[in-house]
């Protein structure tokens, strides 16, 4: 979320930012100038109408005490008390409506970020690996999956629909093992190698509250799995019970909500945390996009990265969690890029957002296995995550931290990546050295019987 202040002395430059996202301003912002001076006018009003009270109060308190008439100045603090709560009650309506409007507003992306419409506009930075020569024609992962026996999509659709998998023997260990040698990379302490991240078995349900502090709610309800019941005209209007429970999209859901409502000691920061957890999209809109295999899924494993930092770390922190999802990639020799995303496809909470992009031979491209975004205050603010800065002593006013999250990788792209460019003629696929300890051993994954 924006601040009200910000939007109020930067209007010009909200609405240029929303443009360049692709959106339009007039009707995010709607009336904001008359229902911020509105807003203003009425807190105004409350205020006057408290220091009356106070004076009123005042004057009855010395008339009693020396015996004098009170009628007038009761009848003065009656009108008084209306007139106030009738105020209050207002500028409470005309709070809900601000925040309803700067709730509908997406962050404004930096000014490195280019300007675009679409992924085709989006600009590559690195590019890593060789991209693998066949000797043969290259199959996709759910063709590979299939012949070994490790991938059975046809019984996850009689279980439980489309775009779920069953992972068999061999594949369920591979997928095992990818997390396991994740979030040991990520956790280890970087003199023995590793990234110093903490891990964290956060719930796989979560509040409204929760995935309202990261942005996915109201925005996004759609694309989410609701576990309890709630009125369908009061979801349609962007109104949740903090009752409600939801299955998490991704672990940077409950795990940026461990600090909800909290002030953070400035040296505690950066708190950096990993999370291996399972996840769940509804994949609203994506009829027709990515049937075969296991690319879109609506459940699928993760494991996540989460930073909280001082503003003025947040753009090397970033850099720094983009660099340890990196470096999964390499140590599996998996070919890929980073891409700066542009302001049209940049998602609705990040001020900036690298993709990294693995090469799938059997379908011959890039696709996205990660993505790393700094959400500079925007979530911070929304969650009412603040820190104290150490500099100011013990009476410095908190101010919000700036949270950095990216996939450290998504899983399955991964095990789907490892089959693609590690197969071999006969039909069999390599494991990745790095994994092998985590394979008791194995180093090829052959066809089961």
């Amino acid at each position: 979320m924006l601040d009200l202040g910000f939007v109020r002395a930067n209007r010009k430059l909200v609405e240029e930012k929303l443009r360049l996202r692709g959106a339009d301003p007039a009707a995010l912002l709607g009336d904001f100038p008359s229902l911020d001076q509105a807003r203003r006018e009425t807190i105004t009003t409350a205020e006057q109408l408290k220091a009356n009270r106070n004076q009123l109060s005042q004057t009855f308190g010395s008339l009693k005490k020396s015996g004098g008439d009170t009628t007038a100045v009761q009848m003065e603090l009656q009108a008084n008390a209306d007139s106030l709560e009738a105020s209050t009650l207002t500028a409470a309506s005309f709070d809900r409506q601000m925040r309803d409007l700067l709730t509908r507003i997406p962050n404004l992306t930096r000014d490195e970020v280019p300007a675009g419409r679409t992924e085709a506009d989006n600009i590559t930075v690195k590019t890593w690996g060789e991209i693998p020569a066949f000797t043969f024609a290259p199959k996709p992962h759910w063709e590979i999956g299939e012949q070994l026996g490790i991938l059975d999509l046809e019984r996850a659709a009689k279980l439980s629909g489309a775009r779920f998998a069953v992972y068999m023997g061999v594949g369920a260990r591979l997928e095992r093992a990818l997390i396991g040698f994740m979030l040991d990379l990520h956790t280890s302490s970087p003199t023995a190698g590793g990234h110093g991240y903490k891990e964290v078995l956060p719930p796989f349900m979560v509040n409204s509250k929760s995935l309202y502090g990261t942005g996915q709610l109201p925005k996004f309800a759609e694309d989410l799995f609701r576990c309890s019941d709630a009125d369908a005209e009061a979801v349609a209007r962007g109104e949740f019970k903090d009752s409600d429970h939801w299955l998490i999209p991704t672990a940077e859901v409950p795990v940026t909500n461990l600090y909800r409502d909290e002030i953070l000691e400035e040296t505690r920061l950066p708190i950096r945390l990993t999370a291996y957890t399972p996840c769940f999209r509804a994949e609203a809109g994506a009829a027709g996009k990515d049937t075969r295999g296991i690319i879109r899924q609506h459940q699928f494993q993760k494991v996540e990265l989460v930073k909280f930092t001082c503003p003025e770390d947040s753009d090397a922190e970033h850099e720094r969690l983009t660099q340890d999802a990196e470096e999964i990639l390499e140590a599996l020799g998996l070919p890929y890029r980073r891409v700066l995303l542009c302001t049209g496809d940049t998602g609705f909470s990040s001020a900036k957002t690298y993709d990294l992009e693995v090469w799938l031979p059997g379908q011959q491209l890039y696709r996205e296995i990660s993505s790393c975004s700094n959400f500079e205050s925007f979530q911070a603010r929304r969650a009412n995550i603040r820190y104290r800065p150490a500099s100011q002593g013990s009476k410095a006013k908190p101010e919000f931290v700036h949270t950095i999250n990216g996939s450290g990788l998504a899983v399955g792209r991964t095990w789907l990546a490892i089959l693609e460019n590690y197969q071999q003629p006969d039909g069999s696929v390599l494991i990745p050295e790095a994994l092998r300890p985590y394979m008791g051993g194995l180093d090829r994954i052959v066809k089961e019987v």
